[in-house]
């Protein structure tokens, strides 16, 4: 039997399009942990990724120009690509319609925030049988389909129904609502038969995998097998295995950047700026998710109860733009300024700004600079599927005297207990009590709880995520594929 390809399939591909002139463009390797995991098995047996570029097709470049610039892209990444377009509409509908109006509040538990408007599912399916469509065009009975994110759900029952059988993985990167919350999306048959028509699904913690499970158990009465951390469901027509994947971080690429001499100076420059203070940092994306609002609630709350913090504390609160053109997200970031404006307000005195904020995209060199400056990290999101960016604080605190506060509605949390301090966001006072617990922590109790925290994060790296899935999704012994263990970070 020849080795199976891996072909990824995700609404973005591994590529950044960008313009480097008025008639020119320019083609960039994409960044993030899915890149970084699955770069090298895509390299080694010659793989495919299918995605959008991330522009409406009538804002791209002339057909034959983005061939060669694709082509271009294939070169630096070391793999095949294959181009989904969308035009305008299908942007607006299926990706800020359907995917970001509706699924994504209502599997963060926010269903207040949904649209549910029929024209975003109808675009959505369309969409989906799109990159159905590509992936039949570009792959065979051989290769093996690891589907990514609820943008994609529907993907493998339009394989199903084009009769393409194929071997299809699938990975939900966001939470998996429990029952209650699920039953009020107007398409909840649909998109529960979509996730069934895949051979293996992948959720980031056990709770999500439970959650899934109950609503397959009410709504649809398929028997349930297996313990631990997988499932087998048993249909009219197959058997679907769910499992339970913690996504992570390439751990040595973090720590070994945080030792270098640039990011070393640029740590110098952060404290010479905010000397003689304990700097509690924040690193979010603008998205109601992450729980901003309620984490300066908590740092103002701090400030007024533990008076003797005051002048020893700074709030470096970062926040990476975000669909600005949407008003509920601008609604957001006036609300967040707001907040910021009035604590600095109440508290600032002559040589002490209480918060420090920063409104922008940050590079790769001081984003880990504040890594591993700040002595405390709030992480406090109001539902994540797992939060990368606290794997990332503790794999780039190289000194070991930072202290995590960590939602427990986080996905990581259930790994960082009990060596994270977990708080509940919507509790005021709670996160409040958690920063004063954190400033006044001893050292040696940091360092003792960070190195902890370090060494769950190598064990558990990005590299044993993408083995444990494929080993769960192509075979027992993995002898038609790569050996995963060969496939390491470069040093």
């Amino acid at each position: 039997m020849k080795p199976k390809r891996l072909v990824v399939v995700s609404n973005r591909l591994p590529i950044v399009l960008n313009r480097a002139g008025q008639h020119e463009w320019e083609i960039q390797p994409g960044s993030g942990g899915l890149v970084t995991a699955l770069g090298p098995v895509l390299r080694h047996r010659g793989g495919l990724w299918i995605g959008w570029l991330g522009l409406p097709e009538s804002d791209c470049p002339s057909e034959e120009y983005l061939k060669d610039l694709i082509s271009s892209g294939m070169h630096q990444t070391g793999y095949s690509l294959g181009h989904v377009n969308l035009c305008r509409e299908e942007v607006d509908r299926y990706y800020h319609g359907f995917s970001n109006e509706i699924l994504w509040p209502l599997f963060h538990d926010l269903f207040d925030h949904c649209n549910f408007d029929q024209c975003y599912w109808d675009v959505y399916q369309k969409v989906n049988r799109r990159f159905a469509e590509e992936v039949v065009k570009s792959t065979d009975e051989d290769d093996y389909i690891w589907v990514h994110d609820y943008q994609l759900i529907m993907v493998a029952s339009e394989l199903r129904r084009m009769g393409m059988e194929r071997h299809i993985g699938f990975f939900l990167h966001i939470p998996f609502p429990p029952l209650d919350i699920f039953l009020k999306l107007p398409w909840r048959f649909q998109i529960l038969d979509a996730l069934l028509a895949y051979d293996l699904i992948g959720f980031q913690t056990v709770r999500d995998r439970k959650n899934f499970i109950g609503c397959i158990r009410a709504l649809h009465g398929y028997q349930v097998t297996g313990r631990g951390h997988v499932n087998y469901i048993h249909t009219d027509s197959r058997h679907v295995t769910v499992g339970a994947f913690p996504i992570s971080i390439d751990y040595r690429e973090f720590a070994d950047f945080a030792k270098t001499e640039e990011v070393a100076e640029e740590a110098w420059i952060i404290h010479a700026n905010i000397p003689g203070r304990q700097i509690i940092l924040g690193v979010d994306r603008l998205d109601y998710t992450k729980g901003i609002i309620q984490r300066l609630m908590a740092f103002d709350n701090a400030l007024t109860r533990y008076p003797d913090m005051r002048r020893k504390v700074t709030l470096l609160q970062v926040v990476v733009p975000s669909r600005q053109d949407v008003a509920e997200y601008e609604k957001l970031k006036q609300e967040i300024e707001r907040l910021v404006g009035e604590i600095n307000g109440k508290y600032t005195q002559v040589g002490w700004t209480p918060v420090h904020y920063i409104f922008r995209s940050i590079p790769r060199k001081e984003l880990v600079a504040y890594y591993r400056t700040c002595e405390i990290a709030l992480i406090t999101p109001l539902k994540d599927g797992m939060n990368l960016v606290a794997k990332e604080y503790c794999a780039s605190s190289i000194e070991e005297n930072g202290v995590l506060i960590l939602s427990e509605f986080a996905g990581a949390a259930a790994q960082f207990y009990p060596n994270a301090l977990l708080v509940n966001p919507y509790d005021i006072e709670g996160v409040a009590d958690a920063i004063y617990r954190a400033f006044t922590m001893p050292q040696e109790t940091r360092r003792m709880m960070m190195r902890r925290l370090r060494a769950s994060i190598q064990r558990n790296d990005i590299v044993k995520w993408v083995n444990s899935f494929l080993r769960a999704g192509i075979s027992k012994d993995l002898n038609d594929f790569p050996q995963m263990e060969l496939f390491v970070p470069k040093q």
